[in-house]
């Protein structure tokens, strides 16, 4: 049987004189603990799952999606509204009718509706589109009734928002069609079912069962990151009580805990699995993997939550805390594969091992050497370093030069499924007033009534503004508001650039003018400014990041060239990423709809894919690094480090595209991208760079791998990422 292993540390024979026993670590006493403590520590796991489960039952969730950003127009435009009164206390639903013979003869019907409407919960006034005549289309088959609520959308219990849609829609007969639109009804149609965490997890189940044959075996894993995920969605409901998190994060924190999750066990589990094959006790075996995977583990968990707490200090309305959830799912997964795993292990400890050896036996009676696969592959790349080097490097930005052109901005309506209510409202708004109608600008003039009415007259002759309202003064008369519909539908890029031009071009020569301030506002400036923040600030995040990781390698490793090619490498398999995402989602390939990125999902993306590169990046780094320690030989330190990691690689790899591509069964527009372009990142970064980028550098590099400027070694101070098995 082969020695090698997966990121396994060189064992040297004991000292005369001292005895045969490993000294562990840290984390070798943490799996000590818990695995004299299995059932305590089982109890322990249990009893937090379900006591989070019932207390954050009983407190419910009080998720808010918040994108202010103070110093903005968006922001400052909505503050000046709030401040001087607005006609309009809540948020409202527009109720949409067709009838190809004219909505004329109609009107008793749809008025006895919106008289039942008006009487229910939630309902604050409901304005009959007969009271108003630019609420009906020039030829007289679409109009709309707006239905005010009497509080914020996400104030309103759905239930009440059912009861209205189910009364509107029952005013249907013969030619009369009726649908819902708004951000309430968004909210209240049913999601569907939850077909891709399910997807997820059948298809892990599949990929471990085949990794180690054993149901047991596969099943521990599993189980571990359920536990983790169970609590985190548990905790982050009783946190949204405290902190701003947005409504969309808790299938985001399943999707990122189930791989992280997975993930993280599975590393650990793989070198628990070598370690009986090199003849250990359960318990010994599995102290010798905590202490050598579970400190990869952790510092890939560590350099995650610092990623993501680097968006916390971004200021990014409720994404900070869509970034704090996200962090204590991964703590919590990082606990659960240093804890629970341990505990799990000591209890199917014995009929794993008579797997393992069982199987491993059969290996060597057939002469299979493990690594042997891997091995050959890296003896290919280095044979060719240069031409493997060039030859997927210049493919992966290939990929990535889509991302250059990448849009930011946010799903509406118009994203959501064909059959939904909201999205048949919108095609409908969109048919009988123009594309604009979906997504008006609010202009706010600060001045009387005659000077919001020039202003409007401007504005109307603006390039890009299809028609703009009225100037309507506000309950104080300081202000005015001139609604402006813009020829294009709310996320075409002609929309942004109509943005700009009124705030840039058009708004200052009127300001001096009229001596009143002008401000853009609305929901769709409101996104643009989201989107145009995120652009600034993103440079400077990245550089943050990348930067604490290039120290944290470079501490662990000792080199710099090492951490250097780590970061370039990282940030490949990210543009690789968001340049799919970008192809798919924005230029419409495979028949999606077109439309922009969610705005906030790079940075996310970004945090996320960054420290679970540097996870397989300090995986196979550190067992290329003990070979060289070992034999000084750097050509066969790479190809043992590819041979004895690369297939645990590959299957953590596999395991969390699987996990993270099923979502893109959801009906969710930002899921599906979320779960495209984190399977696509890990894929790159598992196969192409993991197998071939990385042995062409490390070859290429030799052994000014390791290198480090004499006066930086001295300062630096000496942190062992892994412990060797017996030292």
């Amino acid at each position: 049987m082969s020695p090698t292993r997966g990121a396994a540390a060189p064992v040297a024979p004991p000292a005369p004189g001292q005895p045969d026993k490993p000294r562990g670590g840290r984390f070798g006493s943490l799996a000590g603990w818990a695995q004299r403590h299995r059932w305590a520590a089982l109890l322990i796991w249990v009893a937090v799952l379900a006591a989070v489960t019932l207390v954050s039952g009983a407190a419910g969730s009080a998720y808010k999606n918040n994108f202010a950003l103070p110093g903005t127009d968006s922001q400052a435009a909505t503050d000046l509204f709030t401040k001087h009164g607005s006609a309009q206390a809540g948020d409202s639903i527009d109720i949409v009718l067709k009838d190809s013979q004219g909505l004329d003869g109609r009107k008793a019907g749809v008025e006895k509706m919106l008289a039942e409407v008006k009487g229910l919960p939630g309902v604050a006034d409901a304005r009959s589109p007969y009271a108003d005549a630019s609420a009906v289309s020039r030829d007289g088959t679409i109009g709309y009734a707006t239905v005010t609520l009497d509080g914020k959308a996400e104030a309103v219990p759905k239930e009440d928002i059912t009861a209205i849609i189910d009364t509107a829609k029952s005013a249907e007969s013969g030619g009369l069609h009726v649908e819902l639109g708004g951000e309430a009804v968004r909210g209240a149609q049913e999601k569907g079912s939850p077909t891709a965490e399910l997807a997820g997890i059948l298809a892990a189940v599949i990929i471990l069962g085949l990794l180690f044959g054993s149901l047991v075996a596969a099943a521990v894993p599993l189980i571990t990151a359920l536990f983790a995920v169970g609590s985190a969605l548990g905790l982050i409901v009783l946190a949204s009580h405290v902190f701003t998190i947005a409504d969309f994060t808790p299938p985001i924190t399943m999707l990122v805990g189930l791989g992280v999750g997975i993930d993280y066990a599975l590393l650990i589990f793989y070198r628990y699995r070598h370690e009986l094959t090199d003849g250990a006790e359960p318990a010994e075996a599995t102290r010798k993997a905590l202490d050598a995977a579970g400190r990869t583990v952790f510092f890939a968990g560590c350099t995650v939550i610092i990623a993501l707490f680097g968006l916390v200090a971004l200021g990014l309305g409720s994404l900070q805390g869509v970034a704090l959830a996200l962090a204590l799912t991964v703590l919590t997964t990082m606990a659960a594969s240093l804890i629970l795993l341990p505990a799990l292990l000591a209890v199917f400890g014995r009929r794993i091992q008579r797997h393992v050896l069982k199987h491993a036996a059969r290996a060597e009676a057939k002469g299979k050497v493990e690594g042997r696969r891997w091995r050959a592959l890296a003896a290919a790349v280095q044979r060719r370093p240069l031409p493997a080097l060039l030859v997927a490097t210049f493919a992966l930005l290939a990929l990535s030069a889509p991302a250059l052109s990448m849009r930011l901005g946010f799903a509406d309506a118009g994203n959501d499924p064909a059959t939904t209510t909201s999205r048949q409202a919108y095609d409908l708004l969109a048919e009988g007033f123009g594309p604009g109608f979906n997504g008006p600008l609010i202009v706010l003039v600060q001045g009387d009534e005659a000077v919001g009415q020039g202003v409007r007259s401007e504005l109307a002759k603006a390039e890009g503004v299809a028609t703009a309202s009225p100037a309507m003064p506000s309950e104080d008369g300081a202000l005015s508001t001139v609604i402006v519909y813009p020829e294009t539908s709310p996320q075409a890029e002609g929309t942004a650039d109509l943005v700009h031009h009124l705030r840039d071009d058009v708004a200052p020569g009127l300001e001096r003018d009229t001596g009143a301030e002008i401000l853009v506002g609305g929901s769709v400036a409101a996104s643009q400014d989201f989107a145009d923040t995120v652009s600034q600030r993103l440079p400077l995040f990245v550089a943050v990041v990348v930067g604490m990781s290039s120290l944290l390698l470079m501490l662990v490793f000792r080199s710099v060239w090492i951490p250097v090619k780590a970061a370039l490498l990282n940030l490949l398999s990210i543009s690789a990423a968001l340049g799919a995402m970008t192809l798919v989602f924005q230029y419409g390939w495979f028949g999606v709809q077109q439309g922009p990125i969610e705005a906030f999902l790079p940075v996310l993306i970004f945090a996320i894919v960054f420290g679970l590169s540097m996870d397989y990046e300090v995986f196979l780094v550190s067992r290329i690094h003990e070979e060289w320690e070992r034999t000084k030989d750097h050509s066969l330190a790479v190809r043992e480090g590819l041979a004895t990691t690369g297939k645990v690689i590959t299957a953590a790899g596999a395991i969390m595209i699987v996990v993270f591509g099923a979502f893109m069964l959801s009906a969710d527009r930002m899921l599906q991208q979320f779960g495209l372009g984190l399977a696509v990142a890990i894929l790159v970064d598992a196969l192409v760079i993991r197998c071939l980028i990385v042995p062409a550098a490390m070859q290429l590099l030799g052994k000014r791998a390791w290198w480090l400027p004499a006066p930086l070694a001295r300062r630096l101070p000496k942190v062992a990422l892994e412990r060797p098995a017996n030292s």
